[in-house]
């Protein structure tokens, strides 16, 4: 009896047994099987980031040393990301973007804005200066400054009846004037006399007024005598016209109305300033034309 239950135990001992090796043989090929699905499962995932060939031209502001070595193919360390096929097809305005919307600069536009911007830099620059490598004078009243600088004195002046002209309209001329380095300096000193401390267009005015009346057939038909005729220019008679010596703004101011420059109109004959005159009849019997600084000036 006691034979029989030890020889049933012992079967029972060895089910028992097989049952726990079939079963750890099964959870332990279930786990190999999530290994392997795991490891097949990142195979196959998409590689966002592959090294590709880069384009055959690639702008010299991506290039690195390696790119110019002989007998390679030049890689760029942008490359691997910027030229992505996935990264080939332009975005919104022309960006390179990756199907999740990650935007790149593109870097032919931006090599070939930075030329653009580089080009035009350099043509500005080339425009700001001179031939001499000098910043070129703005346009304007100053370029003017800057010619009367260069300009001399003609010697010859050229009328019609009603206007003053310039040495390139001679051929109208119906009769012509010869300056004196005499006369020259003495209109020099009339316009430093009367305009020391006016602006440049003021004393280019007076030197005007005195030139209108030399061509006029009311007034004196000599510079020397329309300066000293009695009466009309204050320095004259309180003997200032003697003791000035022109400045330079004085002489380009000249030069420049000599040579046709006009700031008052060709039948404007006289000025005064209403701050310092004390005979008032030609502000009150006058037409008035304009004010240049403290003169105002009339026909």
């Amino acid at each position: 009896m006691v034979m029989k239950v030890l020889r049933q135990n012992r079967w029972v001992a060895l089910l028992i047994g097989a049952l726990f090796v079939s079963l750890s043989l099964i959870s332990l090929l279930g786990m190999q099987a999530k290994t392997t699905s795991g490891e097949e499962g990142q195979q196959e995932m998409p590689k966002f980031v592959v090294a590709a060939q880069a384009p055959e031209q690639i702008p010299d502001l991506f290039k690195t040393e390696a790119s110019t070595s002989q007998n390679r193919e030049p890689v760029s360390n942008l490359s691997s990301i910027v030229f992505q096929e996935w990264n080939k097809t332009g975005g919104k305005n022309g960006a390179f973007t990756n199907d999740q919307g990650i935007g790149l600069a593109d870097p032919q536009k931006l090599y070939s804005q930075q030329t653009v911007k580089a080009a035009e830099e350099k043509k500005k620059k080339a425009k700001s200066q001179t031939a001499d490598g000098k910043p070129a004078k703005q346009k304007g009243k100053h370029v003017v400054k800057s010619q009367a600088k260069s300009l001399t004195p003609p010697t010859t002046l050229y009328f019609t009846r009603t206007n003053t002209l310039t040495q390139d309209q001679k051929d109208k001329a119906t009769w012509t004037y010869d300056l004196s380095a005499e006369e020259l300096l003495l209109l020099q000193k009339i316009v430093m006399a009367e305009a020391e401390g006016e602006p440049y267009e003021g004393k280019v005015a007076v030197a005007n007024v005195v030139l209108n009346r030399l061509r006029s057939a009311n007034f004196p038909d000599t510079i020397t005598d329309v300066i000293y005729q009695k009466h009309q220019f204050s320095p004259v008679a309180n003997g200032r016209l003697k003791r000035v010596q022109p400045n330079e703004e004085t002489i380009k101011s000249v030069n420049a109305a000599l040579h046709g420059q006009k700031e008052v109109k060709d039948d404007t004959y006289f000025f005064l300033s209403l701050k310092l005159a004390q005979d008032l009849t030609v502000h009150h019997s006058r037409t008035f034309v304009k004010k240049i600084g403290n003169h105002s000036f009339y026909k």
